[in-house]
């Protein structure tokens, strides 16, 4: 019996306890990343009922419907976070990487007066979080084994790197009914190149993909717009192999390495929108976006060979709300002026807070400048400051090795964080 509790603990941390998708430079409830154009980071992600502006394809494709020309846009968003903890220790920084490149890609081709066909890719989840060993101190000490002169080695559990690169590949068919009217549907394809678990003593690197929809609609009339965006939840198969680099554990029977699978539940996002044409240079918009996190309830890992569980891990997040505001002014012709602010809510309560996913309320603000040139060109360039609110976690349990640590008093701390992102965007139309 010792021996199997032993070995239960080497798989616990084999696994790095807590959530297959964890990180920290995600920017909206979450590991969610809707800045998705730079139009949408200058008008931080209130842009799904604009009928005008080509950096609403990727947020409402139906937007399409609107324009009589094609157009290519390609760009980059590059975002720069920075995350702490104090704990009984001191305070702690998460050392994750600084300024991380994410694809803004969209095609949207004329087909006939009333079909468009559309293109995009994007980084629509993503994250990093890196706690050094000694920020947990529950989880950095070394756990006497009854009756043998060793012990498990310092960091079974403790959160060392988690890590997850996704991106999207959207094609949507849109079609304008008439002059008011125009709807939407296609695909959504999700590649997690990079899904990585680590503790201090284990390693667990895996890939992935999966499969989604979207529609949407946008409604115009006179100066005011009305648009709703949909996409569905999905199911990401993730396959990867597990390491434990820890002589001891290795000592003990658990396997150096193995095979792993596991699912990775994507959440459904739901935007609408009112827009308000005030003159021609002046519009507002206000968005109201939901977030279905209640499908990220459990992360189980499973043996790829056997079937049989590994670690689950309990997550029961919450749907969430976010309240985007947004201002465009044509200053000339060619050049117009974006402003934007959102309120963001976190789908994690209190019960199973992870470090892997150290999520808050935050507030985004938004600015940027839009200019067009000759022969079809145009040019945009946004900022955005994300500011997480603190939070001061105390878990409601206590902690023990090798037990889900999610929600426990191993996480005991007040989180802080805010980044930064700037977008460029190039666009060609013809």
């Amino acid at each position: 019996m010792k021996q199997c509790s032993c070995l239960s603990l080497g798989v616990a941390a084999a696994l790095g306890i807590g959530s297959a998708t964890s990180s920290h430079w995600a920017e909206a409830s979450g590991f969610a990343l809707p800045e998705i154009s730079a139009a949408g980071v200058a008008t931080a992600n209130a842009l799904v009922a604009n009928p005008e502006e080509p950096g609403a394809f990727a947020y409402n494709p139906a937007a399409m419907g609107f324009h009589d020309s094609s157009s290519l846009a390609a760009g980059v968003l590059f975002i720069d976070p920075t995350f702490s903890v104090r704990t009984a220790t001191g305070s702690h920084d998460s050392d994750g990487a600084s300024w991380v490149p994410a694809p803004m890609l969209q095609g949207a081709f004329r087909l006939s007066d009333n079909w468009r066909i559309g293109l995009g890719v994007n980084a629509p989840f993503g994250l990093e979080t890196r706690w050094k060993l000694g920020t947990f101190p529950a989880m950095s000490e070394s756990i006497p084994i009854p009756g043998a002169p060793i012990s498990l080695p310092a960091g079974l559990d403790h959160p060392d790197q988690s890590k997850l690169e996704l991106f999207a590949v959207v094609p949507t068919l849109t079609y304008r009914i008439n002059d008011q009217l125009s709807i939407a549907a296609g695909a959504d394809y999700y590649n997690a190149r990079t899904v990585r678990l680590n503790t201090h003593v284990s390693r667990i690197d895996a890939d992935g993909q999966g499969w989604g929809w979207n529609a949407s609609l946008l409604f115009k009339q006179d100066a005011w717009s009305v648009g709703v965006s949909y996409h569905s939840a999905a199911t990401v198969d993730v396959d990867g192999n597990l390491k434990v680099s820890d002589p001891v554990l290795v000592a003990l029977g658990s396997s150096f390495q193995q095979d792993v699978e596991a699912d990775l539940k994507l959440p459904w996002r739901l935007q609408l929108g009112v827009r308000y044409a005030v003159n021609e240079k002046l519009a507002l918009e206000a968005d109201w976006a939901r977030t279905g996190w209640s499908k990220f309830e459990e992360i189980k890992i499973l043996s790829k060979a056997t079937g049989a569980l590994i670690q689950r891990n309990i997550e029961n997040w919450e749907d969430a709300n976010s309240y985007r505001f947004a201002l465009t002014y044509q200053l000339l012709p060619a050049t117009q002026l974006r402003f934007g602010y959102s309120y963001d809510e976190t789908g994690a309560d209190d019960d199973f807070f992870t470090a892997r996913i150290p999520d808050n309320d935050r507030h985004l603000f938004g600015l940027g400048v839009g200019h067009r040139f000759d022969d079809g060109w145009a040019l945009d360039a946004s900022y955005m400051y994300v500011r997480f609110k603190d939070r001061n976690y105390r878990g409601n349990k206590p902690y023990l090795p090798g037990e889900d640590v999610n929600g426990t008093d191993a996480f005991d701390g007040k989180y802080e964080g805010h980044a930064h992102l700037v977008a460029v965007e190039v666009r060609k139309s013809f």
